[in-house]
C-alpha cells in the first residue's frame, strides 16, 4: 500500500516529539502501556452499556515479549482495538486523541478512569524503535489492519490477519551507538524495574514470560525453564483502607519503596474527596538520609496519576521544612504537561501540597503528645529543619513551626518545649537561655550558674541554630528572650545595682587602663555582682553574641564578625582586691601581665581562641614561679 504522509504540520513536529518533549527514553514503555491499559478500560465500559458484547473483567490482561534474536519488543492487549478508520485518524494524526474522542462520543463515561489525553504517548516509542508496527482488530469490525511506520517519513495501513480484538505493537529497536545501547530494553530485568517504576499499580495484570535457572538435584545440571509472571502489584496499597492494612505491610511497603533499612517512625494516611481529591500515604524517616543536610539531597513525593508514575520527586507537594517526609501522592485531578513527566503549576497542586503541610504538622503535634520518645527521636534526626523553617523565612514560620521546638532544659534535665516552659514561667516575662557546646559545658558557665542559683529556668542551646531562631522568633506568646551570657542581663536588687554602680565609677581610671591594654578586644571593662566564685567573665553586648560570632566565623564565607564583648570582674573575688592594688601603686607592667590573664583566661571560658596562647602560657608560669 502506498506510504501516507504524517497529518501534521511537518516533519519538524514528530521529530520534537520525540526528541524533545520526552527526556527520558524509558518513558516509552510507560505510555505504551498506558494506552493498553485505556483499551482494556473502554472494553469493558462498552460491555456494560452494550449487551452484545460479553467481557470477563479477569480475563482483560497486558502482554510483554521479548526476542533478543530479532530485536524486537511487543506490547499486547485484548482491549477493544482499532478500525482502519481509528489507526488513521490515532496513529497517523500527530496530538490526536483517541481517549479523548471516546469520551466525546460515549457521554456516560466521564467517571472512567482512562489515562490518554494528549494523543503523543504513542510515538515515544520512536525513541528507542526505527520502525513500530501496529496490529489491531476493532471489537466493532471484523477485519483486522497493520499500521506500520519508520518515524517521520510516513506509515502504512494493509488489511491483516489477527484472530480476536485487541491491539499489538512491535518495536524494532535501533541499532546500538557508541553513546547509547538499546539491548538493554531486551533484558527481562530492565522490563521489569520499568514496569515497576511507572506502572505497577495499572489495574490490569502486565505479563511476561520470564526465564528461571535451577540446578537439578540429581544431576548438579544447571536447568532452565519459562514461566509467565504477572510484573505489576495492581493494587495501591495507598487506596487500601487504613483498617485492612498492617502495619508490617505499611513498614514494608516503605523499607521497600524508599530502601530504607529501618521502618518509620510514623505512617500518615489521608484520603481528601472535594474540589481536589487525592490519596496520600506518608512516612516520617526514622532518621535522616546521610545525605539529608547536603546540596546533594532532593525532596519530594512519588506523583501518580490513575495509577502511573508522573514523578519520582514532585518537589512542589513538600514545603522545604518537612522535605524529610517520604511518600506517595495519587489525584486524577492535577493538570499534567504533554509528555505527563512534569506537572503544569496549577491550584491543584498548591491546594494538594497546603492540606498536606497541615496533616503533617498535625501528626507531629499527635506525636508530641502522645508519643513523646517517637517524636525525640524524630527531632534528633530532623530538628534542624524545622529550626531552619523558622529562621530561612525571617520568622513567617513561627507560629506553625515554634510549637515543634525541643529545647534541653536546666530544670527538668531534658529536652521540653516551648509551652512548658511557659506554663512554668508564673508572673516572669523572661524565658532564660544560654549557648555553648554541650550541656555540661553550659552549666559551667559563670553566669549561668548566677541564673540557676536565683532560681531561673535556663534553657540551654547546643545547636549552631538554635540563638539565630530564637532571635528570629523575637519572642513566644508574649514571652521575650534573654541571652544570660548578655550584658543586659541582671537579676540584682536596686541597691544592689546601685552599690555596684558607683563602685565602677570609683574604678573608671582602672579600667581606663586596662581598657588601653586590651584595646579594641574588648568594648568595656567593669566589676560585676553576678560570679559567686568565678573571678572573671565575658559577656556581649548587642544582636551578635559571643556563641554567634564562633558559628558565623566557622563558616566557609566567615567575615571575622564580632561580638561587643564586656570583661566582667567579679568584685568580691580577692583577684579584684589585687588588680587594684596594682593600679593604685603604679606597677602597670604586673597589671598589663594581670589583664592579659585575666581576658584570656575568660575567653577560654567561654569557649573562643586565644590570639596568643604561648604568651598568656607564658605569663601563668611565671606569676606561679614567684
Amino acid at each position: 500500500m502506498k506510504k501516507k504522509e504524517f497529518k501534521a504540520e511537518s516533519k519538524k513536529l514528530l521529530n520534537m516529539m520525540i526528541n524533545s518533549i520526552y527526556t527520558n527514553k524509558e518513558i516509552f514503555l510507560r505510555e505504551l502501556i498506558s494506552n493498553s491499559s485505556d483499551a482494556l478500560d473502554k472494553l469493558y465500559f462498552l460491555s456494560s452499556t452494550n449487551g452484545e458484547i460479553k467481557v470477563n473483567k479477569e480475563d482483560l490482561e497486558i502482554k510483554l515479549e521479548l526476542d533478543k534474536e530479532n530485536r524486537t519488543i511487543k506490547i499486547i492487549d485484548n482491549g477493544i482495538g482499532m478500525t482502519k478508520e481509528e489507526l488513521e485518524n490515532n496513529l497517523g494524526t500527530i496530538a490526536k486523541s483517541g481517549t479523548e474522542l471516546f469520551k466525546e462520543e460515549n457521554s456516560d463515561s466521564k467517571n472512567l478512569e482512562i489515562i490518554g489525553q494528549f494523543g503523543v504517548g504513542f510515538y515515544s516509542s520512536f525513541m528507542i524503535a526505527k520502525k513500530v508496527k501496529v496490529l489491531s482488530k476493532s471489537i466493532n469490525d471484523d477485519k483486522a489492519y497493520l499500521w506500520e511506520s519508520d518515524g517521520v517519513d510516513g506509515y502504512t495501513i494493509d488489511e491483516s490477519e489477527k484472530e480476536s480484538n485487541g491491539t499489538e505493537i512491535t518495536l524494532y529497536l535501533k541499532d546500538n551507538t557508541d553513546d547509547v545501547s538499546y539491548d538493554e530494553y531486551l533484558d527481562t530485568y530492565t522490563i521489569e524495574r520499568i514496569v515497576k517504576k511507572y506502572s505497577d499499580y495499572i489495574k490490569y495484570p502486565i505479563k511476561m514470560e520470564i526465564e528461571h535457572e535451577h540446578e537439578d538435584e540429581k544431576t548438579k545440571k544447571i536447568e532452565k525453564h519459562k514461566e509467565v509472571e504477572v510484573l505489576n502489584s495492581r493494587i495501591p496499597i495507598w487506596k487500601k483502607k487504613q483498617k485492612d492494612v498492617k502495619d508490617e505491610e505499611y513498614n514494608d511497603f516503605y523499607t521497600d519503596k524508599f530502601y530504607d533499612y529501618e521502618k518509620p517512625l510514623k505512617v500518615i494516611k489521608s484520603d481528601v474527596e472535594g474540589l481536589t481529591s487525592y490519596n496520600a500515604l506518608l512516612f516520617i524517616p526514622s532518621h535522616a538520609p546521610y545525605n539529608y543536610y547536603t546540596k546533594e539531597y532532593e525532596k519530594g513525593l512519588m506523583l501518580y496519576s490513575k495509577g502511573v508514575m508522573i514523578m519520582d520527586k514532585c518537589a512542589d507537594l513538600l514545603p522545604d521544612y518537612f522535605s524529610f517526609v517520604k511518600g506517595i501522592v495519587d489525584s486524577e485531578d492535577i493538570s499534567l504537561n504533554i509528555s505527563r513527566e512534569t506537572m503544569q503549576e496549577d491550584r491543584q497542586i498548591k491546594l494538594i501540597a497546603k492540606n498536606i503541610e497541615t496533616k503533617v504538622k498535625r501528626e507531629l503535634e499527635t506525636m508530641l503528645k502522645d508519643d513523646r520518645e517517637n517524636y525525640e527521636k524524630f527531632y534528633e534526626a530532623f530538628g534542624e529543619q524545622i529550626k531552619y523553617g523558622i529562621y530561612s523565612s525571617f520568622g513567617m514560620n513561627k507560629e506553625l513551626l515554634g510549637d515543634l521546638l525541643l529545647f534541653y532544659s536546666s530544670s527538668e534535665e531534658k529536652l521540653v518545649t516551648l509551652d512548658e516552659y511557659v506554663s512554668r514561667m508564673g508572673d516572669d516575662k523572661l524565658i532564660y537561655y544560654a549557648s555553648g557546646e554541650t550541656i555540661d559545658k553550659i552549666k559551667m558557665l559563670p553566669s549561668v550558674e548566677d541564673a540557676l542559683a536565683k532560681g531561673k529556668e535556663v534553657l540551654f542551646f547546643t545547636n549552631y541554630l538554635d540563638e539565630f531562631v530564637i532571635k528570629t522568633m523575637g519572642g513566644y506568646k508574649e514571652k521575650n528572650f534573654v541571652n544570660v551570657q548578655n550584658s543586659d542581663f541582671d537579676l540584682s536588687s536596686e541597691e544592689e545595682k546601685k552599690e555596684l554602680k558607683k563602685k565602677n565609677e570609683d574604678s573608671k581610671e582602672l579600667f581606663t587602663s586596662m581598657k588601653e591594654i586590651l584595646g579594641d578586644t574588648v568594648k568595656e571593662i567593669r566589676y560585676t555582682n553576678k560570679l559567686k566564685n568565678h573571678p572573671v567573665c565575658l559577656v556581649s553586648e548587642g544582636e551578635v553574641s559571643l556563641e554567634m560570632e564562633k558559628v558565623l566565623n566557622a563558616m566557609p564565607n566567615g567575615e571575622n564578625v564580632q561580638a561587643n564583648k564586656i570583661l566582667e570582674i567579679n568584685e568580691n573575688h580577692p583577684i579584684s582586691k589585687k588588680i587594684q592594688e596594682l593600679f593604685e601603686n603604679r606597677e602597670m607592667d604586673e597589671l598589663k601581665n594581670y589583664t592579659k590573664i585575666l581576658y584570656g583566661t575568660a575567653r577560654l571560658i567561654e569557649g573562643l581562641t586565644i590570639e596568643n596562647p604561648t604568651e598568656i602560657t607564658n605569663l601563668i608560669c611565671d606569676m606561679m614561679s614567684k
